[in-house]
């Protein structure tokens, strides 16, 4: 039986604000607050708001047979409670649904799988933690910033514990192969692999209101009818793309929600099901190994990395930024830690591509890539000076080294003590659920009331006899 698994991802634009070379060391503060919350609101109101409605109406109104996954990065999280906090509350109302499973992804939206594994590892870490926190799921499965994956990432990813990753179905890795079923990673079996779609989820997130299709206008029944006409044996059907599809990329004047709330109906008259990721690897079992020596993505025809490493420029700012990541991994000061969250998100090296693309992009304030470059390396260039004012750069590596050990050996001893607290709190509940129950066995009985005996009524004291009168002679 064929299933459908429908992801979303909500992630959110961090604006820098044009910052001079004569800032550097006076102005600490990089962003335009302005324009972060002009965007949020924005995309909240046309998108993330009748967006998750939908989605909550779609789990109510077909029970437990509709079912969806959603990630969210920890900027973009950050940037709603702070200018959009009702998109939260959608989020918790759908969680309340039991209709939706949340995934893991950096919480940086950043690239640090690409350059440095014990950032990466922490980036992870801290998001797992965010959506617990939120929404009481701890996350099975992984989505990496716009899907990046390669043989060496799906080892760490399972090293943290995942059962399951989401990747592109890149035709280059693929070849002959269907995205439409379940693989597993090369360098560990354990670590299953989820494949998008990329036709059937741009036909909904590109293309759905282009009126030069040749498909315009896509109904759900005919949507769902090309899922229905795949070979039988192909039974997994993943169709991933950004919640900001739904009403951004797709105006809601063209009836785009309308067209996703008719999915379900239109799926279940198939024989159609879904199901969430975790689910998916629950059930099914990997038909191979995926082979993927270099990393690749959902972005640009290439689905590679070359939107955010393409060109000299791009590379400079990479390595120039995650030269101080083991320093900012033992810094503890809050305002570094989120400058350093904001800098690494992937937008940023983004809005330096000079490759040519079918979709034109918005980049905000610069005029050009080499204008994108210039502003991020004068902001960079003050972060770096600060994190360097409190971890020098003359410091001995061996020094570093040894405070990077001392972090790394006190993370692990919390992690211990947090399993061995988990186990001893489960262990008393066992040990009160058994106890209770004894308790209730063995209590006394209640005594049987006993009656006090009525005390009879006093005697009434007796009457004086009355002298008997003489008798008379």
């Amino acid at each position: 039986m064929k299933t459908i698994c429908l992801y979303f991802e909500i992630h959110q634009i961090i604006h820098l604000k044009r910052y001079r070379f004569f800032d550097i060391g006076r102005d600490h503060y990089y962003y335009d607050d302005y324009e972060n919350e002009r965007s949020i609101n924005e995309i909240a109101e046309k998108s993330y708001l009748p967006a998750l409605t939908a989605l909550i109406e779609m789990a109510k109104e077909n029970k437990k047979f509709f079912k969806v996954a959603l990630s969210l990065s920890g900027v973009g999280l950050e940037q709603l409670e702070m200018h959009a906090p009702a998109v939260i509350e959608k989020l918790q109302e759908l969680n309340e649904t039991g209709c939706v499973e949340f995934l893991a992804e950096p919480y940086s939206h950043g690239l640090s799988s690409l350059a440095n594994e014990e950032c990466f590892a922490e980036d992870v870490k801290r998001m797992v933690k965010r959506i617990e926190q939120l929404f009481g799921q701890k996350p099975k499965v992984f989505r990496n910033s716009s899907l990046i994956y390669s043989d060496e990432i799906g080892a760490q990813v399972a090293a943290l514990g995942f059962k399951g990753m989401l990747t592109e179905g890149a035709k280059h890795i693929l070849g002959w192969k269907s995205p439409h079923y379940l693989y597993n990673c090369n360098l560990n079996p354990n670590l299953k692999l989820l494949l998008r779609d990329y036709n059937l989820s741009d036909d909904i997130s590109l293309r759905f209101s282009n009126t030069s299709w040749s498909e315009y206008p896509l109904f759900a029944d005919a949507y769902v009818d090309k899922i229905a006409k795949l070979p039988e044996e192909e039974q997994v059907i993943n169709i991933f793309m950004e919640l900001a599809a739904l009403g951004i990329y797709q105006p809601l004047s063209s009836n785009i929600i309308e067209f996703l709330k008719a999915i379900p109906a239109a799926a279940k008259a198939k024989g159609i099901t879904f199901s969430t990721p975790s689910e998916i690897c629950g059930k099914m079992k990997p038909v191979g190994a995926l082979d993927v020596p270099y990393p690749m993505s959902w972005t640009d025809e290439e689905r590679d990395v070359s939107s955010w490493l393409g060109n000299q420029m791009q590379r400079e700012a990479f390595n120039k930024l995650y030269s101080v990541a083991d320093r900012v991994r033992i810094c503890t000061d809050p305002r570094i830690k989120q400058d350093w969250d904001y800098l690494q998100a992937s937008n940023n090296f983004n809005f330096m591509t000079t490759k040519s693309m079918k979709l034109s992009m918005n980049r905000g304030i610069y005029d050009s890539a080499y204008d994108a470059f210039t502003n991020y390396m004068n902001v960079l260039g003050d972060f770096i000076s600060r994190v360097n004012a409190m971890y020098p750069v003359d410091m001995d590596n061996e020094e570093l080294n040894s405070l990077l050990t001392t972090i790394k050996n006190q993370g692990l001893e919390l992690e211990q003590k947090d399993k061995e607290i988990a186990k001893l709190q489960a262990k008393l509940a066992k040990l009160e659920a058994a106890a209770k129950p004894a308790v209730k066995k063995c209590a006394p009985k209640k005594a049987a009331k006993v009656e006090e005996p009525v005390a009879a009524p006093a005697a009434e004291p007796e009457k004086p006899k009355k002298k008997a009168a003489p008798k008379k002679k």
